[in-house]
């Protein structure tokens, strides 16, 4: 049975610390390309999805990405292979994450953050895009370490027409 956030006991500093340094390396692994890294960090049953908008259901509404953990692995390799025209180059890419909060979960932990990640996009116009939102992923052991098991990513432009999403949010 799962209990209310007030319910739950606090978490300690240091699993405060483990989860926040979590997500930090994520954001971190994305922004430098180390895609084979960032792999390594989900379950096996992880699902990433990047809704139009908050409150669409992934069944019944489109979304910009909604995988499973196949279809990450797949977007992984796709992205080693070098051609990837559209991130050929590879975007410089580094996003600020704020407003970090962590909810203990019946079995892990759910961290809600906001982000603004800034891309260069050097293939072409090599104009600055911003792409700003809030980051929701959940955690859980696997093996005694922290791994994603979801990651859902809502756009502040989300159901706007947006460019496009070739590299890993």
């Amino acid at each position: 049975m799962n209990t209310t956030a007030l319910e739950r006991p606090a978490l300690s500093d240091a699993e405060l610390r483990e989860v926040t340094d979590f997500v930090y390396l994520e954001a971190r692994l994305a922004d430098e390309g180390r895609y084979a890294d960032w792999e390594a960090l989900w379950t096996d049953d992880g699902v990433y999805w990047v809704p139009r908008a908050d409150g669409h259901d992934p069944n019944t509404h489109v979304s910009h990405i909604y995988d499973n953990r196949t279809r990450i692995a797949t977007r992984v390799r796709q992205l080693a292979t070098g051609y990837r025209f559209s991130q050929e180059p590879a975007s410089p890419m580094r996003r600020l994450l704020s407003n970090v909060e962590v909810t203990r979960l019946d079995d892990g932990y759910e961290v809600g953050s906001n982000f603004m990640l800034m891309e260069t996009v050097v293939q072409s116009t090599h104009e600055l895009r911003l792409w700003a939102g809030r980051s929701t992923h959940r955690l859980r052991r696997v093996d005694g370490q922290l791994r994603m098991a979801y990651k859902k990513v809502v756009l502040v432009n989300g159901d706007e027409a947006i460019p496009t999403l070739s590299f890993l949010i």
